[in-house]
């Protein structure tokens, strides 16, 4: 893979969700949270095209107005993975990088540095981020992805549960050892293709966590390090808290 590889971001935003419904359109800072993200991913300057993934018109009309592509995608697909690979059908991307839709501070020089891994490195079907883990609330907490590397910096294995397990007492200072998962894929074209192609598997299934279909089909997944976990809006507070970072000049970049 050369530098002439062509780069695409998507960012998935689907209407539904659990928690917060519609929440692609809620209002941070009076903007809509999806051009937020938009805004940060056109950041990115080693993208050759942005587009949003999205099965509502609603949020393709306020894409639109703002002068982003939209490709609007079915409704039915059963992961973010899924409506990527369909919103890049039709484009010519060597590397497809999937960007988190509800992430209003996403660092664009992650973006960049995935996809400057992707194209000079070509022995990777995909990449991903961890950053390390501070607290050891996090360890614990099963919404927190723990994620164990190689030591070329390959995915060994993702988990809710706190990975490597310490037999004799884990440490005071889990920086040290422990990473958590930073929801950042990208992913070379055919092996995006083979993905979407192959049923969920069992430990997909057990922890709830669509990456380990990679790593059961023998995805060589490189991670690189990050310092800067992201902050996702899934609830009304989580808007509050991306307000008072925005209204701080949190800029999301790296350390």
């Amino acid at each position: 893979m050369t530098a002439s590889s062509h780069v695409v971001g998507v960012i998935p935003a689907r209407w539904a969700s659990t928690r917060l419904p519609g929440k692609s359109l809620v209002e941070i800072a009076g903007k809509p949270l999806i051009l937020h993200v938009l805004d940060r991913v056109r950041q990115a300057r080693r993208l050759n095209a942005v587009i949003v993934a999205t099965d509502d018109d609603r949020i393709r009309r306020v894409v639109e107005e703002a002068g982003g592509i939209v490709v609007m995608t079915r409704e039915d697909h059963p992961s973010g993975t899924d409506r990527v690979a369909e919103a890049v059908a039709a484009y010519p991307a060597d590397i497809v990088i999937n960007i988190q839709g509800d992430e209003p501070l996403v660092d664009p020089s992650l973006i960049d540095r995935l996809a400057g891994v992707m194209i000079d490195h070509p022995q990777w079907d995909m990449g991903t981020a961890a950053a390390p883990i501070l607290e050891r609330d996090d360890l614990h907490a099963p919404s927190v992805v723990k994620v164990v590397t190689g030591e070329a910096g390959q995915a060994l294995y993702f988990s809710r549960a706190p990975i490597p397990y310490a037999r004799d007492g884990f440490p005071l200072n889990p920086s040290a050892i422990y990473r958590r998962h930073i929801g950042i894929y990208a992913y070379r074209r055919p092996f995006l293709e083979l993905i979407v192609a192959t049923p969920p598997t069992q430990l997909e299934e057990i922890e709830k966590l669509e990456q380990l279909r990679a790593l059961a089909i023998g995805a060589r997944m490189v991670v690189i390090e990050t310092n800067d976990i992201g902050i996702g809006v899934d609830t009304p507070a989580d808007v509050a808290t991306v307000e008072r970072l925005l209204a701080g000049g949190a800029g999301g970049g790296e350390d």
